[in-house]
């Protein structure tokens, strides 16, 4: 690995350092999307119970609220009453709306960081390409000390062709999983959206109903 990363030259650093900061976000985001950190199955039932014969206390609330991003989703809902018991329908749902777009730019954390590194890392690959050819080019320009019959340093030349290949390769590398792994966590993100707005929506239905008198 160190061999082809001195052939490939110093273009290739950046490319390195994205490969190791799309990793890490990766990893994170792997980690931050677990369904149990961000709607577990069974949660909307719970609370549900929890509330069948009224607003729970703000200990149930609290605990419901560190229980994940559902959780403080569905936790707006009983602050909204617990705050004000005359609230509206309107107001309600008002409230359940703003906690679910914080909920959902949460979870879209970094995500952009992960599509920059897949749109730049094949140009810093064609950088390197750039580069490399340059390196080619000055090695057809000897003055003709060190170089081959009909001009042009062989190791330079060789040196100019490892710089472009490598950094092709290696951009197309760090790319392609990264551009595979935002699309997986965008589609996986809007998926909990819509089980939050599904969720949130059939909690408002359940709060009215319960605090009628």
């Amino acid at each position: 690995m160190l061999s082809i990363i001195q052939a490939a030259g110093w273009p290739i650093w950046p490319l390195i350092i994205c490969s190791v900061v799309g990793l890490a976000l990766v990893i994170e985001r792997f980690i931050s999307l677990k369904t149990s950190k961000v709607a577990p199955p069974k949660l909307l039932d719970e609370a549900i119970m929890v509330s069948r014969n009224g607003i729970p206390g703000p200990d149930v609330v609290t605990q419901l609220e560190q229980n994940s991003l559902l959780g403080t989703v569905l936790a707006t809902g009983f602050r909204t009453f617990n705050n004000n018991p005359k609230a509206t329908g309107d107001d309600l749902r008002a409230n359940l709306e703003a906690a679910g777009r914080q909920a959902a730019a949460q979870m879209q954390k970094y995500l952009g960081a992960l599509a920059t590194i897949a749109s730049a890392a094949p140009l810093l690959g064609l950088l390197g390409t750039v580069i490399g050819m340059i390196e080619i080019f000055d090695s057809q320009a000897g003055d003709g000390l060190g170089v081959v019959p009909g001009g042009g340093n062989p190791g330079q030349l060789a040196h100019g062709i490892s710089i472009a290949l490598y950094n092709t390769a290696f951009g197309l590398i760090v790319a392609i999983p990264a551009l595979i792994f935002w699309r997986y966590f965008r589609a996986r993100v809007d998926e909990y959206v819509l089980t939050m707005e599904v969720a949130a929506e059939r909690f408002a239905r359940h709060l009215l109903n319960v605090r009628k008198p």
